[in-house]
């Protein structure tokens, strides 16, 4: 079956399009389930404000975007409402509370920040980084976050390069593999990174997957519309997949 649970909308302020030309790019191209997942918002304290994911005040709203493209397409395409959060220790339990007073069908984890974002000693993980501390500590709450039991599966998760040395960023990686192998916990393989040419997907990674048996979707990641219709691209990273020796899940089980 063919479905995408990885899609973000202009309220995180760096993707682009409405909610429904993302619909109706899905349904032109054969989306069986579409799900959005924007990056949720988070109750920060003092004044810190986020640049890169909505609002609280924005959350119900997209809720109410979501659920009426819904109704409006329930015959054409299954929409599905979530959102891609992060593991912030300090701040889960009221996030939680609040989204799931409004109320959402699943969540998947992304950890792009290490300790809370708003600390002034957080760092981020979207770059390769030269901080062996960092890449143990992005582990380390990766795997907190994938232990709870909220996640449905974790986004891009061989975001995290240690730079300096190959060999020690094959160790660490292969025991966050040993580890979310155990939670029993799906992986994604990310079409964004792949269509942007980021330093993920990371192909050792993905080998290393594989040997493990660990559990793999395809996950569009989609800042714009024209991600979803992106066949020749998305089919390229498919014979890609394939010739890894994964075979994606054809369907997830959602957990809310």
């Amino acid at each position: 079956m063919k479905y995408n649970l990885h899609t973000h909308t202009f309220r995180c302020h760096h993707a682009q399009g409405t909610d429904e030309e993302y619909v109706i790019k899905a349904i032109e191209n054969g989306y069986k389930v579409f799900g959005f997942s924007d990056h949720a918002p988070h109750f920060f304290p003092g004044d810190y404000v986020s640049t890169c994911r909505m609002l609280p005040s924005e959350a119900d709203e997209y809720a109410r975007s979501i659920d009426s493209l819904r109704e409006k397409y329930k015959n054409d395409i299954e929409i599905k409402l979530g959102y891609e959060m992060e593991w912030y220790p300090e701040l889960i339990e009221k996030d939680i509370k609040f989204l799931s007073d409004i109320g959402f069908d699943y969540l998947i984890l992304a950890q792009h920040y290490t300790d809370n974002e708003y600390e002034p000693f957080r760092e981020y993980c979207g770059h390769p980084t030269d901080k062996i501390e960092v890449v143990d500590k992005y582990i380390a709450q990766l795997l907190e976050g994938a232990k709870s039991g909220l996640f449905t599966y974790v986004c891009h998760p061989d975001l995290i390069k240690y730079k300096k040395d190959k060999e020690i960023n094959s160790q660490k990686l292969s025991y966050l593999l040993d580890e979310l192998k155990k939670i029993d916990i799906p992986l994604e393989y990310n079409f964004y990174g792949y269509f942007d040419k980021r330093h993920y997907p990371n192909p050792e990674f993905w080998k290393m997957a594989k040997e493990k048996g660990c559990k793999t979707v395809i996950g569009l990641d989609a800042h714009n519309p024209k991600v979803v219709e992106d066949e020749k691209r998305l089919n390229k990273m498919k014979a890609e997949i394939s010739e890894l020796g994964i075979i994606p899940l054809e369907t997830i089980e959602l957990i809310k």
